[in-house]
């Protein structure tokens, strides 16, 4: 199983508005960055695990868990001429952009915020700290998750 950290802006598509979803499930749609792409494609994998970060937000957090519950595919909105995140050099025959489906699985109470994170020893290399860091889909290993994992315990 891999670990990953999947951003969005809550403004546009929020852990309770993946909630609220039929059956809690979507597809993750509208990446536009190579490197954030091929981790959907190529190592992202069903039952995989992610963080649901709410970034360019007043208080970026993870906001919760999600799995992920497909193998990659075509993302749709690369064909929509009707949609911001249309891509005239992509066809259905030699598509650009994937995506994976997920699953809600927790909302996180309280969110666990950057400055938390920034603070906690063991995630000095986590990728969402890294200075310059603005991938939506990054890695995290699994010794980052677990020390997240055990940071969600201690704020119930």
């Amino acid at each position: 199983m891999n670990y990953w950290l999947m951003k969005s802006e809550p403004s546009a598509f929020s852990i309770d508005d993946l909630k609220k979803r039929p059956a809690h499930k979507s597809p993750w749609d509208g990446v536009r960055n190579y490197q954030a792409r091929n981790f959907m494609r190529d190592d992202m994998r069903r039952g995989d695990l992610a963080f649901f970060y709410h970034s360019s937000c007043p208080e970026p957090a993870i906001a919760g868990i999600v799995q992920v519950v497909s193998e990659a595919y075509p993302d749709a909105t690369q064909f929509d001429p009707g949609s911001a995140y249309f891509d005239p050099k992509a066809t259905r025959e030699a598509p650009i952009w994937w995506l994976v489906d997920v699953e809600f699985q927790q909302k996180l109470q309280p969110f666990i915020t950057l400055l938390q994170l920034r603070k906690t020893p063991g995630l000095e290399e986590m990728m969402i700290l890294r200075r310059g860091s603005r991938l939506s889909i990054t890695p995290v290993t699994e010794e980052e998750w677990r020390i997240v994992e055990a940071l969600t315990y201690l704020a119930c």
